[in-house]
């Protein structure tokens, strides 16, 4: 069974590596009204700390007001830059927090990551920053780092990298330490959440359950967690489409969670090494670019496969296409054609024009998502995903 490079697929390489470890926060709590405990828990780590919070502060005030006057707070009002980071940084350290807490969605918590990461750290973040930096391990344990996510889609709070835009590239800042002690999931505070950013967050889950699953990397625990999750993300964003439903909202909280922990521990693929790329050139929000690409890189992954990659990524298909009324082979165009139809802008409208197409391609192949796509796609591979998505 031929697959990346050519070399042959076994059990051993897809799917049901005997030997892997597992990279998970300490602690997690999962639940609706477990934020609750968030004040105790995080002041057991000492008396003066950070919150960063997303664009509305008024979210936060409920953690901050619970956790006293020793609190600085940090806003952040999109996917962070290099800037952004080095003028937190400066106020963070300045305040000589004991620990960092992040409520909001991935871009708070990859803010907030970060920081935890280099408070206690000496130099340059670009020393420790992969692809643009010197991808330096860290010089100092980081602080103590809670993560609180406020919507479902990105599982930042239980990975260990924190993505930092520079200079119109996404890149990471990774290191095993930087994974949280303490990751609090309450789906009650995604209630509510606008339908744009329910389904493209709610996207970029299922992508994050769907390419772990098909990864040359992905592990017995990798596929417990991905596997089950697939379906349920897919429908869980139906019936938000139609109506609020905390239970879908459980669901796909869930499901984040599930994806976080997968991608932590058998990495992504082809969407996620475009939508680096994408992001960076566009400023576009990340779950619509993996939205818009999913149904693309499920068709030409499924076209350039055979032996077990393909019986897996045929699996995935059968899943959404039982979800969505289809045949398997229609499946990545009908997730396609459903997600633009419940209002996910396709990648001309999130900003990339066609003429950059063969750019970010070139660029993906560098990306490290793309060593667990399961097979490799040269650059007019990736072209064709592009013109399709």
């Amino acid at each position: 069974m031929t697959g990346r490079g050519g070399e042959e697929f076994s059990p051993k390489t897809l799917g049901q590596n005997p030997v892997f470890s597992i990279t998970a926060p300490p602690r997690i709590l999962f639940g609706r009204g477990e934020a609750a405990k968030a004040p105790a828990l995080i002041r057991a780590f000492g008396a003066r700390g950070l919150v960063v919070h997303g664009a509305n502060p008024a979210r936060a005030a409920w953690l901050v007001g619970a956790l006293g006057q020793e609190v600085l707070t940090l806003g952040c009002r999109g996917e962070p830059t290099l800037a952004d980071l080095a003028a937190a940084l400066t106020d963070a350290r300045a305040h000589r927090p004991d620990w960092v807490v992040a409520l909001g969605g991935g871009a708070a918590l990859d803010l907030g990551k970060a920081l935890a990461a280099l408070i206690p750290a000496s130099g340059n973040p670009l020393d420790h920053l992969e692809g643009v930096g010197n991808g330096l391990p860290l010089t100092a344990e980081p602080l103590p780092f809670v993560a609180i996510p406020t919507t479902a889609g990105t599982g930042a709070e239980v990975t260990k990298n924190a993505v930092i835009a520079v200079e119109g590239r996404k890149v990471s800042l990774r290191d095993d330490r930087m994974v949280a002690r303490l990751a609090i999931i309450d789906p009650a505070l995604t209630d509510g959440c606008p339908w744009p950013v329910t389904l493209a967050s709610g996207l970029d889950a299922v992508v994050q359950v769907i390419e772990p699953y098909v990864s040359v990397k992905a592990t017995p625990y990798t596929d417990a967690l991905a596997r089950p999750a697939i379906g349920m993300g897919l429908s869980a964003l139906q019936r938000l489409q139609v109506a609020e439903d905390p239970n879908a909202r459980d669901q796909m909280a869930w499901v984040s969670l599930c994806g976080g922990l997968a991608l932590a521990n058998a990495g992504l693929g082809a969407v996620h090494g475009l939508a680096g790329v994408i992001g960076g050139m566009t400023g576009a929000a990340h779950g619509a670019i993996c939205g818009a690409l999913l149904g693309p890189v499920l068709t030409e992954n499924r076209a350039a496969t055979t032996g077990l990659a393909r019986v897996r990524l045929d699996e995935v298909c059968s899943v959404l296409a039982g979800v969505l009324g289809t045949r398997v082979a229609d499946a990545p165009r009908a997730v396609q054609a459903w997600a633009q139809g419940a209002g996910l802008p396709g990648l001309a409208a999130l900003g990339l024009d066609a003429v950059r197409h063969g750019a970010v391609a070139a660029a993906a192949l560098r990306a490290s998502s793309m060593k667990g796509n399961p097979v490799a796609l040269d650059q007019e591979a990736l072209c064709r995903v592009l013109a399709l998505a």
